[in-house]
């Protein structure tokens, strides 16, 4: 992990930490996906500011409609009983046969918390009841924002579709070198140091390196 500066807010019950640059464990797509014609008509569009904006935008040539490209959400929990968490070893790319806190991308419909039980469902076949949200990662360079929350694990669990295995870790027995993604390794990180005490949200900044 990258030297972080803590600058808690004690207001705000947040703690801003920044200061992070180093190589994400993939490469990810430029932040504005290609975009050749236009939803609405069919009809090609540019990549142009409209008037008023701050942001290059795909605009139609035809009807002029502005497509805006935005962040994706990504949420997930740190599933945890008796002292011991639950990681699954990913089956899908990217990061196959890497361990994860259970977590995905936020459907329509849904809440932060209520995706992150559903994602802890699929990928654990885990029911869960959620407590606080306790970090939240910018991954610049990917268009996403991760969110993170402490819970409770409840009843059985069994690997998933998108899952080879899951197993549960106490924290001396955390796979430190094999954890898929910065943003995962970060919040486990933090949970372990708040020791299931809710002291505010750890807020990170991902950013691929420039070097």
């Amino acid at each position: 992990m990258a030297e972080l500066v803590d600058a808690p807010d004690s207001k705000s019950g947040f703690r801003k930490e920044v200061g992070v640059r180093f190589p994400l464990p993939a490469p990810f797509p430029e932040l504005k996906s290609l975009m050749k014609y236009c939803s609405d008509c069919g009809q090609t569009v540019s990549l142009k500011m409209p008037d008023g904006d701050t942001h290059e935008r795909w605009v139609c040539d035809s009807c002029g409609r502005i497509h805006y490209q935005n962040p994706l959400v990504v949420v997930g929990c740190v599933p945890e009983r008796d002292g011991k968490i639950l990681l699954c070893k990913r089956a899908i790319e990217p990061r196959y046969g890497y361990w994860t806190v259970p977590a995905g991308f936020m459907e329509l419909g849904e809440s932060t918390a209520g995706g992150a039980m559903r994602e802890t469902l699929e990928e654990a076949c885990a029911e869960v009841e959620i407590g606080h949200l306790f970090a939240v990662v910018d991954v610049i360079d990917a268009g996403q924002v991760h969110f993170f929350y402490t819970a409770k694990l409840e009843g059985d669990f069994r690997p998933g579709a998108e899952s080879l295995e899951v197993a549960m870790f106490g924290e001396d027995e955390i796979p430190w070198d094999d954890i898929a993604f910065h943003s995962g390794h970060y919040a486990l990180k933090k949970y372990f140091e708040d020791k299931g005490k809710n002291n505010g949200v750890h807020i990170h900044e991902l950013r691929r390196s420039n070097s």
